[in-house]
C-alpha cells in the first residue's frame, strides 16, 4: 500500500545502464518527457523543442550558482592520505566539510599550493568544521576558491562512479553559472545551448536567482517517515530584479528543484537571502511555482518527494516507470521532464 508519508513508497528499480555518466551532445538533444496535468497526458520530445511545449505568459527562473572544485586530496602530518569535500562556507571564515580519513580537533591537513586545513569541530552527523590557511594567513571564501580551482576536482555525484575529467569543467557547469558556492550543478539547466537560451530570452521574462547546492542534495532519506527527515539547508539569494519579477509573475516556471525550493521558501517567508531548508512533499505542496522543468532523481530522495508535491506520489511513480520503459537517461547528466 503506497503511503506518501512513508519513505519506502518513493523507491523504484532503475537498471544500471540508465544512469547517465556523460551528457549527450549537443546538450539540447537530451530527451524531454512532458506531463500535462490538466489533460493527464505524457508526451515525449527533446529539449530542442522546449519552446513548442512551454505555456505562454511565463516568468522563467534559473539558478546562476557556480560549482566549485570542492574535492581535494592531501595528507595528514603523519603522512596518511586524506580526502576533503568542501560543503559550504559558514561564518567567520569557517567551512563545513566532509573528510574521508580519521581526524580529531586540532588535526592539520596539508594540500598542494601550501593550503592547510585545521579541524576545529566534529559534528555528530559526520561533517567537520575547518579553517583554511596559506602561509599562516586565514583564507576567506574567494581566496579559497581561487586555490581550489587550481588543485581541486569537480565533485561529480557518487553514482557516476568515475573521476572527473577535463570535459566536466564545461559539461557540469551551466551556461550562466556566475556565483561560486555549489558542490553540485543545478542539473535541469545543463540542457540549455546558447541558441535555446537566446530563443527563451527573446520570448519570455527570464530571471536568475542563486541557491548554492550543497552535498545534502544527495543524502538519501533514511528514516521511515519522511517528515522526520532532517532537511539540509543551503544558502540562497534573490536579487531585486528577480524579487520584482516573482511578485508580478502571472505564472512561474522553475528550472530545477533548487529554484523551486528557493521560490517557495520566499513565498512562505518573504526572505530574499539566508538559509533555505524547505522540504516540499505531498503534505507541503507548492504555492507559487506553477510549472517545473527538472531531471529524474534518485529513489527515496527529497527530490523525488518534491516531484510528488506537484503531481502526487502515484503519478510520480507512474511517470518514472514510463521513463524507465522508454529508456530515458537518469540523474545529473540524464534526460529531463517538464510538468505543466
Amino acid at each position: 500500500m503506497l503511503d506518501p508519508l512513508k519513505t519506502s513508497s518513493y523507491d523504484y528499480d532503475l537498471p544500471k545502464e540508465l544512469i547517465a555518466t556523460k551528457p549527450v551532445s549537443p546538450a539540447d538533444s537530451a530527451r524531454l518527457l512532458v506531463y500535462n496535468r490538466k489533460e493527464n497526458k505524457i508526451t515525449h520530445t527533446t529539449f530542442k523543442n522546449l519552446m513548442e511545449v512551454l505555456p505562454p505568459d511565463l516568468s522563467i527562473f534559473l539558478n546562476d550558482t557556480k560549482v566549485i572544485k570542492a574535492r581535494i586530496f592531501g595528507e595528514k602530518e603523519s603522512g596518511g592520505k586524506v580526502e576533503l569535500l568542501l560543503n559550504k562556507p559558514l561564518f567567520m571564515d569557517r567551512y563545513l566539510v566532509m573528510i574521508r580519513g580519521k581526524v580529531k580537533i586540532g588535526t592539520k591537513l596539508f594540500f598542494d599550493k601550501d593550503l592547510i586545513a585545521e579541524v576545529i569541530e566534529l559534528n555528530e552527523d559526520g561533517t567537520r568544521v575547518v579553517k583554511f590557511f596559506k602561509k599562516e594567513k586565514n583564507l576567506d571564501f574567494l581566496e579559497l576558491v581561487e586555490i581550489l580551482n587550481k588543485i581541486g576536482h569537480l565533485p561529480l555525484p557518487p553514482y557516476m562512479n568515475r573521476e572527473d575529467e577535463k570535459e566536466d569543467e564545461k559539461d557540469y557547469q551551466t551556461l550562466f553559472a556566475k556565483n561560486y558556492g555549489a558542490v553540485a550543478a543545478p542539473t535541469a539547466s545543463l540542457h540549455f545551448t546558447p541558441e535555446l537560451l537566446e530563443k527563451i530570452n527573446n520570448k519570455y521574462d527570464v530571471n536568475y536567482l542563486t541557491l548554492h547546492v550543497g552535498a545534502g542534495t544527495f543524502k538519501p532519506v533514511d528514516v521511515d517517515e519522511i517528515l522526520n527527515h532532517p532537511m539540509h539547508s543551503e544558502y540562497f539569494e534573490i536579487g531585486i530584479e528577480a524579487k520584482k519579477a516573482l511578485d508580478n509573475a502571472k505564472k512561474v516556471l522553475a528550472v530545477g528543484t533548487t529554484v523551486t525550493r528557493t521560490v517557495e521558501y520566499y513565498a512562505r517567508t518573504n526572505k530574499i537571502q539566508g538559509e533555505c531548508d524547505l522540504f516540499l512533499n505531498p503534505s507541503n505542496q507548492p504555492i507559487k511555482v506553477d510549472y517545473l522543468l527538472t531531471n529524474f532523481h534518485l529513489p527515496k530522495s527529497t527530490l523525488i518527494m518534491l516531484i510528488a508535491s506537484f503531481v502526487g506520489l502515484e503519478k510520480t511513480l507512474e511517470i518514472y516507470q514510463e521513463a524507465i520503459k522508454e529508456k530515458y537517461r537518469f540523474y545529473s547528466y540524464g534526460d529531463g521532464m517538464l510538468i505543466i
